[in-house]
This record gives C-alpha cells, structure tokens and sequence, in this order.
C-alpha cells in the first residue's frame, strides 16, 4: 500500500511511530523502516500482532469503504473482513491484504462485511517494501 509518511520519531519509552496519511484518514502507528526516513510516499506492509475478537476489538463498520483514524490508544482500520479457505481470516484494506489472527471464530455472516477494527498502537506496524 502506498503511504504518505508525514514524520517519524519516538517519545520516552516508546517504539518508533510514524505519523502517516492515506486517501482515506491518517494516524500514527509502529514504523519498521528507517529511523531517519524522510517525509515523502512509501510503499509498506501492515502487520497486526493482536488477536481478534468479535464485539471485543472487532465491529460492524460505521460506513463503507477503507479507513484509517487515531482512536485513543488504538489505530482504527476499516475494510472488509474476508476468511480464506483454509479459515485465516484477511482484512482487505483497499486492496492490501492483512492477515489476521483469531481468539474465536466469526459470528455467522459477518465475513464478506465492512468492518472496523480497533487494535492497540503497539501492535500494528509498517515495514517499509521495495515495490
């Protein structure tokens, strides 16, 4: 996915965070790329380190189409949920696909559906690719 890296820096205690912008909202999450990285556009990979939990950090989305806003202590990312065949659940967020792990499985019907999910700032992340 491509980013608009607005700044990177880090405050007492913390990881790196890289304040972002994308067509579709903005926020600041963990930065896996290079600590001196210059404003500018990146292609990157999003991580999610946090199981999912359906009505816990996993909701029905407020609107369609992706989004990314600062919520708190969280990132709030909306896309739509999808399971593979194997069971994996995927969050398609415009395009970019982000697996995801489970602590139970989905309520009937909700895969295929725009959702929003609330994931605690520590456990998301870019890493910076070479596209």
């Amino acid at each position: 996915m491509l980013i608009e890296l607005v700044k990177v820096s880090q405050f007492a205690s913390s990881p790196w965070l890289a304040q972002i912008q994308t067509p579709f909202g903005g926020t600041a999450v963990r930065w896996h790329g290079e600590q001196a990285a210059k404003p500018g556009k990146y292609h990157v990979e999003w991580t999610v380190d946090q199981d999912i939990s359906w009505g816990r950090n996993a909701m029905p989305a407020v609107g369609v189409g992706p989004g990314v806003r600062p919520g708190g202590h969280c990132v709030v990312l909306r896309g739509r949920l999808n399971l593979t065949d194997d069971g994996t659940a995927v969050l398609d967020f415009d395009g970019t696909q982000i697996l995801l792990d489970l602590a139970d499985p989905l309520p009937e019907g909700v895969a295929g559906t725009w959702v929003e999910l609330f994931i605690e700032r520590e456990k998301i992340a870019l890493y910076p690719s070479g596209l």
